[in-house]
């Protein structure tokens, strides 16, 4: 039991720092820097949508805004079934260069992605979410990656904000994320995009799939080919933080559902003598990472086996459980900490939480392929 206890507590520490920490370990000796430079290929621009009549306004401005060659991008808007005003708005902007692509039958976010890729002309496509906002020059700085051959596709920087504009704790849990997917790009390549924006050659996009997360799929297509996916600081996507911590939690549990899926259709990339080292970086970064709650669970039972005998381990035990049941309370109360320091660890509990539900449907045979956006 102290070699189950011990080594739980091991492995969720290798999977949030240890693996980041043999990344920047590895910098010190190897480093892939971005053969930027200013290019302008024709681009498409895909914003994929449902029943956004209060929010694809600002969005689609946003999108006209953007310092980049009018002659060479193409803007489409694949609305996913809609049903309220969201079509004729886009509609509206048709004489300013916006192209509606209304999907009759609602078949998920990668469908109609799906079928934008097919009526797209760029030799790049970027894809946004419409709560995503992006700064004018962003989109020149995200094609400026594709100078380098060896890039097959490009993650923007997340920025998520409360109402305030201050980080909360899901900003400092994806302020995490960023850091790691730094250290990925320096040394080789990510293992994630970032889903409400990013870039990729046409010739990556070639095979969408209609029942498979489009980001991830993505970044593992690029692999397949030869190319890397890497993570450009200077283009960031700014969207705000959840109104509604519940339905986040929904989200994040249809995230990482889909995620296994596209995880255990490509277990080839398991194989380092094809891959090389992004074997280990998809092991670490993903599969690890899903089996947190596991560890975590692990602990909580071999601790609780220890506290039998051992005044030590049972008010560790005391302090673990307890500590559980806190973070539990203050989610479901809604009662989350003012102090962004508390946030963490109760974020933490929460995105693992959604992880182990999801493991659950995904043994238990369910797949993802409806989406309904998050409301910020």
């Amino acid at each position: 039991m102290l070699i189950l206890f011990y080594g739980s507590i091991f492995m969720i520490a290798f999977a949030y720092f240890g693996y980041p920490l043999s990344l920047l370990l590895l910098s010190r000796f190897r480093s892939r820097p971005v053969a930027r430079r200013a290019i302008a290929p024709s681009v498409t621009l895909i914003i994929t949508v449902f029943n956004e009549e209060a929010r694809i306004r600002p969005k689609l401005e946003n999108t006209l805004a953007l310092d980049y060659p009018r002659e060479k991008l193409q803007v489409l808007v694949a609305s996913d079934g809609s049903t309220d005003a969201t079509n004729s708005i886009v509609e509206s902007y048709r004489d300013r260069g916006i192209e509606l692509l209304p999907v009759r039958v609602r078949g998920g976010k990668e469908n109609a992605q799906k079928e934008a890729v097919e009526q797209a002309r760029g030799d790049v496509l970027v894809f946004s979410d419409v709560a995503t906002m992006l700064d004018p020059e962003g989109l020149r700085k995200m094609v400026a990656n594709f100078a380098d051959p060896a890039v097959g596709c490009v993650s923007s920087v997340d920025r998520v904000l409360d109402k305030e504009g201050r980080p909360g704790g899901e900003g400092a849990y994806v302020r995490y994320e960023m850091w790691l997917r730094s250290l990925e790009s320096s040394v080789h390549s990510l293992v994630g995009l970032s889903g409400s924006f990013f870039a990729a050659r046409r010739e990556v996009c070639s095979d969408f799939s209609a029942d498979m997360q489009s980001d991830f799929r993505t970044l593992l297509n690029s692999m397949r080919l030869g190319l890397r996916g890497v993570s450009d600081p200077q283009v960031v996507g700014y969207y705000p933080d959840v109104a509604d911590q519940r339905r986040e939690f929904d989200r994040k549990v249809r995230t990482v559902l889909r995620g296994l899926t596209v995880f255990f259709r490509n277990l080839e990339f398991l194989n380092p003598r094809r891959y090389g080292f992004f074997s280990y970086q998809y092991l670490c970064h993903k599969l690890l990472r899903w089996l947190v709650p596991l560890f975590m669970a692990t602990a909580l039972i071999s601790n609780l086996w220890l506290a039998s005998g051992s005044v030590f381990y049972s008010l560790l035990f005391c302090v673990h459980f307890g500590s559980y049941l806190a973070v539990g309370w203050s989610w479901w109360r809604r009662a989350l900490p003012a102090w962004t320091p508390l946030k963490i660890p109760v974020y933490f509990v929460v995105v693992n939480a959604a992880i182990l539900l999801a493991w659950w449907r995904y043994l238990g045979g369910r797949r993802q392929v409806m989406w309904t956006p998050s409301q910020r």
